[in-house]
């Protein structure tokens, strides 16, 4: 059975993975035609894993081949390859779905070239995420001459960035799931455990509370390489006294709400203490500034004031809050927004984000404790229920 039978075999199925209801997805798409319009944007030609889940609800774990969403002001094409077939059919509503051989990366053109020469000449596409790939983008160029490739990038972050009350909803139970599964290894710490086996026993709350696949896997790390950012457990034994970075984030219905806890096995220094309560004032500060008009370099500003008594001796990245919401492997990071010096966006209501509050001090330890933080009018409520205490084992 070639992919194309199968696909018409699969029909009996269609949407029935689909995580969300039809009318959510079409409020979606017709906002997204609106920005097309105002953008001068004919047609939107989509590659990133999560924009096309956004707009029609297809969700693989296989993220590294080529797909693709071609959005019209009628009409959606969702391209895939055949081994993609089943998730394309049974997790969308799409009717016109296109599939190519697995191995026949070239076969794509034809399909493309064909929708996208019936339309204007204004082509949105996102040429700074690593989905968009250069030969089909230059072939496409070769094949349609008359057509401009346009930088739409903002276009879909603009509508993603405020969440709709279903997707606060998968955001809430994430942020749930994520509680039982740091809680879990938060409990697991002790002096002489590994860091891979806290892992282990936080991942398994993970997936028997519910959660998905992640867009990241469960981050615990011990001592001084918790002063290094984006290492992970490694077989690394935990000493006595030792600070224990958590930071976990489940997926329900591929949304992420993180979060990260330090856990003490033993006794935390007064140095440990001291940055603990450092975090806590930027987290204060950032839940006051997190309201409707306010701009994000303003709240970061008010975040860099509360930092200021440490600057000179951590490090932090300079980005105190990221947009979240649905996302793919390898991050949970939305990229539509971040909370950070010379972002001119503002706040609206029903923006979340993810404040990633680990202050590190090189070669020592670094502390973390952060939450998944809706925007209401009267500023930011976590949707997470971090217990913001330096917790001791």
């Amino acid at each position: 059975m070639q992919h194309d039978e199968y696909r018409h075999h699969l029909a009996p199925l269609a949407g029935s993975e689909c995580a969300f209801e039809e009318a959510e997805l079409q409020r979606r798409q017709d906002a997204v035609v609106k920005a097309m319009r105002g953008a001068d944007i004919d047609a939107l030609l989509l590659t990133a894993p999560a924009d096309i889940f956004y707009l029609t609800g297809y969700s693989t774990f296989e993220v590294s081949v080529h797909s693709a969403l071609v959005v019209t002001a009628d009409h959606l094409m969702l391209q895939v390859p055949s081994i993609e077939v089943g998730p394309a059919v049974t997790c969308t509503r799409i009717e016109d779905i296109r599939s190519y051989r697995w191995e026949g990366l070239a076969e794509v053109l034809d399909p493309l070239t064909e929708v996208l020469g019936e339309v204007g000449e204004h082509i949105g596409i996102d040429p700074w995420h690593g989905s968009m790939r250069q030969g089909v983008l230059d072939a496409l160029r070769q094949r349609l001459p008359n057509h401009e490739f346009v930088d739409a990038s903002s276009l879909l972050h603009g509508i993603r960035i405020v969440k709709s009350s279903a997707e606060i909803e998968c955001l809430t139970e994430s942020a749930r799931v994520t509680g039982l599964g740091i809680a879990a290894a938060a409990d697991a710490v002790r002096a002489g455990a590994t860091d891979s086996e806290v892992a282990a026993v936080g991942a398994q709350a993970l997936h028997q509370a519910g959660s998905e696949f992640m867009s990241m896997q469960p981050i615990v790390v011990a001592g001084a390489r918790s002063s290094v950012g984006h290492l992970n457990h490694r077989r690394r034994t935990i000493a006595a006294d030792e600070s224990v970075f958590l930071e976990f984030g489940s997926a329900w219905n591929r949304y992420t709400a993180p979060m990260m806890r330090t856990v003490v096995a033993g006794r935390p220094s007064s140095r440990m203490v001291e940055v603990f309560d450092n975090c806590r004032r930027i987290y204060d500060a950032l839940l006051s500034a997190m309201r409707p008009g306010v701009s994000f370099d303003s709240a970061a500003r008010d975040a860099e004031a509360a930092f200021d008594a440490l600057a000179g001796r951590a490090y932090f990245s300079g980005v105190f809050g990221y947009a979240v919401g649905a996302q793919f492997p390898p991050s949970w990071v939305e990229g539509s927004g971040f909370i950070a010096r010379g972002q001119s966006r503002c706040f609206e209501e029903d923006m979340v984000f993810h404040l990633p509050l680990c202050l590190r001090l090189p070669g020592e330890w670094g502390i973390g404790c952060s939450d998944t933080v809706r925007v209401t009018a009267d500023g930011g409520v976590p949707l997470t229920a971090n217990p913001w205490s330096l917790t001791v084992r």
